[in-house]
C-alpha cells in the first residue's frame, strides 16, 4: 500500500515488500538502493549522515526538526563516507544558528546524497520496529517521473549488510597523524601539544570526534588502513592500539582483521581498546560471536549500565549487529549491558588492558557520561 500521495511529489521510497513513499525530494537527485534505520537523536544529523558506520543504509529520522541548524564543515565526522540518504517529517527549513555556512539540501546534493521530506516518519518507524530494517529505494526526480515497479526490484535486489565487508570502503587509503582535539570554547579545535602515549588506531570507518577523544586523553595518533598487519601496526611500537567504529557485517570485515587482532593480543602488556566495530571486532578475537539485530540501535539516548560500577550512562549508538553475550568464553566478561533490550554492550579481559564498547563515548550524549573510557585507556598506557 502506498501512503497518500501529495500533489507534484519529487521523491519516492520504496520498499522491497512493495509500500510506497512519496515526499517533496531535496540534496542529490538519482536514485540509491541500501537498507533503512530509524535514528532518534533530535541533533546531530550532521554528524550522522557523515558516520562512516552508516554506510550501506539511508536514515529516517524520527525527529521533525532536521536542517534547522544549517551546516558546518567543522561537524563533519568524515570526508566523503556516510550514510546513503535519509528521510525526514519536515521539508528541512532555512538555518538558524550561528555556526551554520550552509543549508542542508546543498550540502547533501553536494556530497551525492539523496532525500525525501514530508514523509509519515512515525509510520515508516513502527514499520521498522516490528518488520526488521528493510531495504530500500530512494528516487529523486524534480520532475516527478517515477517508476515504482523498477524501484521496487531494485529494493528487492539489494544484497543486504549481511555478509558485506564496508570498512574496506570506507577506511583511510593511507596512514595519517592526528593531533587535533575535542572543541572547547572559545577557541574550537587545539593541538595536541604534549602527547604522552603513542597510540595505532585501526580505521574501520573513524569518526574524527573519536581521533580528537585520544588525542585530548595525550595520546599521539598514527591512523592505519582497516587491512593493516599486526606487523605494520607493531612496527610504530605503540604504547596501545585502539580498535575504530566502523560500517558492514564484523564477520565479513573479520576475515582479515580478527588474525592481526589475536596477533596483537599475544603481547599480553599492550593496551587495547575498541568502539562499536572495534567492540565486535575484538569480541570475535577473542571467540565470541556476532549477530545481525531486528533494527539495530540508533540514537542518542540509550541507557547502558556499567555492571562493575552500577553506574547508568546516556549513550549514543549506531549498530545493526551486536556481540552475542553468550558466546564469550572464560575469561572474558560482559561489562556494559543496554537498558532497552539487554544486549551486550562492553567486554574485558580479565587482568588484561583489553576492553571494548558497543556505545559512542565520544558522541557526548550524556554529555560526559563515557569520557572515563579514554581516561582508562590513558591510565593503562601510563601503567606498562
Amino acid at each position: 500500500m502506498a501512503q497518500e500521495t501529495p500533489s507534484h511529489p519529487t521523491a519516492c521510497l520504496a520498499l522491497a515488500d512493495g509500500t510506497l513513499f512519496y515526499g517533496k525530494g531535496f540534496g542529490a537527485t538519482g536514485q540509491r538502493v541500501a537498507e533503512l534505520c530509524f535514528n532518534t537523536a533530535m541533533t546531530g544529523y550532521q554528524e550522522i549522515m557523515t558516520d562512516p558506520s552508516y554506510a550501506g543504509q539511508i536514515v529516517t529520522f524520527t525527529f521533525p526538526h532536521i536542517g534547522n541548524t544549517g551546516i558546518n564543515i567543522e561537524d563533519d565526522e568524515a570526508g566523503e563516507q556516510g550514510a546513503e540518504g535519509m528521510v525526514v517529517k519536515w521539508d528541512p527549513t532555512s538555518p538558524s544558528n550561528w555556526r551554520a555556512t550552509e543549508n542542508l539540501g546543498s550540502w547533501l546534493a553536494a556530497r551525492g546524497r539523496i532525500a525525501i521530506g514530508g514523509v509519515d516518519s512515525r509510520r515508516l518507524t513502527r514499520a521498522i520496529r516490528q518488520l526488521g530494517s528493510p531495504h530500500v529505494a530512494i528516487a529523486h526526480d524534480p520532475d516527478g517521473n517515477f517508476d515504482t515497479e523498477a524501484l521496487v526490484e531494485a529494493a528487492r535486489g539489494f544484497a543486504g549488510l549481511e555478509g558485506m565487508d564496508l570498512a574496506k570502503e570506507v577506511t583511510c587509503t593511507q596512514s595519517y597523524r592526528w593531533d587535533e582535539m575535542r572543541w572547547a570554547w572559545p577557541d574550537g579545535y587545539a593541538r595536541q601539544q604534549e602527547a604522552k602515549h603513542k597510540v595505532v588506531a585501526v580505521d574501520f570507518g573513524a569518526k574524527r570526534n573519536i581521533l580528537r577523544c585520544l588525542a585530548s586523553a595525550g595520546c599521539d595518533v598514527t591512523v592505519l588502513p582497516a587491512t593493516a598487519t599486526a606487523e605494520e601496526i607493531l612496527a610504530h611500537e605503540p604504547d596501545g592500539v585502539f580498535l575504530s567504529n566502523g560500517p558492514g557485517d564484523p564477520a565479513a570485515t573479520g576475515e582479515y582483521a580478527v588474525p592481526m587482532i589475536r596477533e596483537i593480543l599475544q603481547h599480553k602488556d599492550l593496551p587495547v581498546f575498541g568502539i562499536c566495530l572495534g567492540h565486535q571486532m575484538l569480541a570475535l578475537a577473542l571467540g565470541g560471536k556476532t549477530v545481525k539485530m531486528n533494527h539495530g540501535h540508533h540514537g542518542a539516548n540509550h541507557p547502558v549500565k556499567d555492571r562493575q560500577s552500577g553506574k547508568v550512562e546516556i549513550t549514543s549508538m549506531n549498530h545493526g549487529f551486536a556481540v552475542d553475550a553468550q558466546s564469550l568464553p572464560e575469561g572474558v566478561v560482559e561489562t556494559h549491558v543496554s537498558l532497552f533490550d539487554g544486549s551486550n554492550c562492553g567486554i574485558a579481559m580479565q587482568g588484561r588492558p583489553v576492553y571494548s564498547v558497543q556505545h559512542h563515548p565520544e558522541a557526548s550524549p550524556g554529555p560526559q557520561d563515557s569520557f572515563y573510557l579514554f581516561e582508562k585507556f590513558a591510565d593503562y598506557m601510563a601503567a606498562r
